[in-house]
């Protein structure tokens, strides 16, 4: 039978969360991960950029992660949604949709971010695949393309500019009105990037590779990848809802320890760092677990060995 009381609950099962348990459970520290084992790039085929791993798929390196972590008699894994966090005298707990409750002396929420995907059809189901975020992740597979951006304003400046590294074949597509100045228009059209202002009706695609895009006047546009920014919401409210601060970008706000405003509770991965590679998690939670524990043994908190 599971028990009830650990040192430290982590919310999250992927990249980050399994990071800082390695760490925690090579510190001699009873943890448990709370995972639904639903991350959000579930549906990316491949990832890049992580060195060792390069063009592995997510699930074949959380799952090697997860038996490595699993290797340690203090780690325990829940496949669960947790719903609610409280406070105890102790420190925390934590309640599962199931109406479970597990308490610690420390939470580290792992709970990366939900993409908030726009309504346009076909979209959700390119979503990386071929209907990408970051040319560092994925622009050397699509390097040379015909190359699609949906993006407006300052964001679209800074996108087109970055992404013409990988292409020259780089079209900006902003769904209505353009909302760029004068001289960013200029710039982006002396570098040869053309700007569609119509308004999108679908994406054409076959299991989520992208062909065409449609537009309500009925024209269209062949083009095989598309980079997008789209807006995003914390996976979990339970850190906001213990009081954690966020940015005004929806970050959760953490110090260089990966801590958050509110004592005992840590935050790492997506849901805390701009830069959503999977390196970037993997080192956030190595950080976080050993933050975790020095704080512990400051507090005068035995392992039991």
């Amino acid at each position: 039978m599971m028990k009830s009381s650990f040192d430290v609950i982590i919310i999250g099962g992927s990249y980050a969360g399994l990071s800082a348990a390695l760490a925690l459970g090579r510190s001699v520290r009873q943890v448990l991960i709370i995972d639904s084992g639903k991350p959000c790039n579930r549906q990316t085929p491949h990832s890049h950029n992580f060195i060792t791993q390069d063009g592995k798929t997510p699930q074949a390196i959380s799952q090697l992660a997860k038996e490595q972590v699993q290797a340690y008699p203090g780690i325990q894994f829940i496949d669960a949604v947790a719903t609610r966090g409280f406070r105890t005298p102790e420190g925390f707990g934590i309640e599962t949709e199931a109406g479970a409750a597990f308490m610690a002396k420390k939470l580290l929420f792992a709970t990366g971010l939900e993409d908030v995907m726009p309504q346009i059809e076909g979209f959700a189901a390119c979503w990386g695949k071929s209907i990408i975020h970051c040319p560092y992740c994925h622009g050397y597979e699509v390097r040379g393309q015909k190359t699609a951006i949906l993006a407006n304003g300052d964001v679209a400046v800074h996108m087109a500019t970055l992404v013409n590294h990988w292409t020259k074949r780089l079209l900006l597509l902003t769904n209505g009105p353009s909302s760029l100045k004068p001289e960013q228009a200029a710039l982006l059209k002396n570098k040869g990037i053309e700007i569609i202002e119509k308004k999108i009706s679908h994406f054409e695609h076959y299991q989520g590779q992208l062909k065409k895009v449609f537009f309500e006047d009925d024209s269209q546009l062949d083009v095989p990848v598309l980079y997008a920014r789209i807006p995003f919401r914390q996976k979990s409210g339970i850190p906001e809802q213990l009081g954690c601060a966020l940015t005004e970008n929806g970050l959760i706000v953490v110090d260089q320890l990966q801590k958050t405003t509110v004592p005992g509770i840590y935050a790492a991965g997506d849901n805390s760092n701009p830069m959503r590679a999977v390196s970037m998690a993997v080192a956030a939670g190595t950080m976080a677990g050993a933050g975790i524990n020095m704080e512990m043994i400051s507090e005068g908190e035995a392992v039991a060995h």
